[in-house]
């Protein structure tokens, strides 16, 4: 196992720019906000800590990167912020998010609200989910984990056709695993910067993807159809736990706490109005809640 580790100077070196620009940003910020920010600079910080590899498997060993200080993202002509124009983030639902509609409705919405606490002061929207016909990709059954899989890049193709006119992004979320070529075994997510589109999977985010039983393995191992999308009629889809939302989140502590319930499972509750709500589980983002909460008392000194 390898620790990374970075001194005092090389933070910040690059994380504070000597671009105009960006120095009366930082003459605006205030003490709290400055506080916070040199916790990112000390070495035995509380809140920050080493980059921790686990094998060689791990991404910044196995495809090794250059470096990119702040500058060099802040003056990326890739790079693009939000406009009048360009105001909203859209999420595009591809093939169901639960194993039942209900669930899947509810974790979309917990999705949104992140995404709006998250990225505050622009408008989250949802669009009607689809399903994975509707995006014409090419799939696969992974020889390894005998799972389906969708092509990353024709997902990024359908949702650029799909972004509406006041979109900054539209994002693409799945429960089902992807593939970015027939060489790689498998992708979390890709994007394109400049088209202002992306794509995830949450499918690996379970905690039995990779067990033996893991309910999402077919049977037949051979290519497919790509015309022949009923693969994916009743294709299993992980439950929503407290973990697998976690993952797909991390955490704010007003989003953890809004209308949450300390119940360990995702279970329906019927409102007056006949409509089911269900809790949202939180009780895996403890840790998160707890370094958040640390960030807070900084900035509160």
């Amino acid at each position: 196992m390898k620790t990374v580790r970075h001194s005092e100077q090389t933070l910040r070196t690059a994380l504070i720019s000597k671009n105009p620009a960006l120095v009366s940003q930082y003459e605006k910020l205030d003490a709290a906000e400055r506080r916070l920010m040199n916790e990112a600079f000390r070495p035995a910080s509380d809140l920050f800590g080493p980059i921790t590899l686990h094998s060689q498997s791990d991404w910044i060993t196995s495809h090794p990167e250059p470096p990119q200080d702040f500058e060099e993202f802040f003056n990326d002509p890739s790079r693009k912020t939000p406009s009048r124009e360009k105001h909203r983030i859209y999420i595009q639902c591809i093939g169901s998010l639960g194993n039942t509609r209900i669930i899947s409705e509810e974790y979309v919405k917990w999705l949104k609200g992140y995404c709006e606490a998250f990225f505050y002061g622009l408008t989250v929207k949802l669009l009607e989910p689809v399903p994975v016909s509707a995006t014409r990709c090419a799939f696969r059954v992974n020889d390894s984990t005998k799972n389906l899989q969708i092509h990353a890049g024709h997902i990024l193709h359908f949702l650029k056709k799909k972004k509406p006119e006041d979109a900054f992004c539209i994002v693409g979320v799945t429960m089902i695993d992807l593939y970015p070529r027939d060489s790689w075994n498998f992708v979390f997510g890709q994007a394109s910067l400049t088209d202002g589109v992306g794509i995830f999977s949450f499918a690996r985010y379970g905690g039995d993807f990779y067990s033996s039983s893991y309910k999402g393995k077919v049977k037949v191992s051979q290519r497919q159809s790509l015309r022949d999308y009923s693969a994916f009629d009743n294709y299993y889809t992980p439950e929503v736990t407290s973990v697998l939302l976690l993952r797909s989140c991390k955490a704010l502590v007003r989003w953890i706490d809004d209308e949450s319930a300390d119940t360990p499972r995702v279970t329906p509750k019927c409102s007056h109005d006949g409509n089911v709500n269900l809790p949202k589980p939180v009780e895996a983002f403890k840790e998160w809640k707890e370094w958040i909460i640390k960030c807070l008392a900084v900035v509160q000194k």
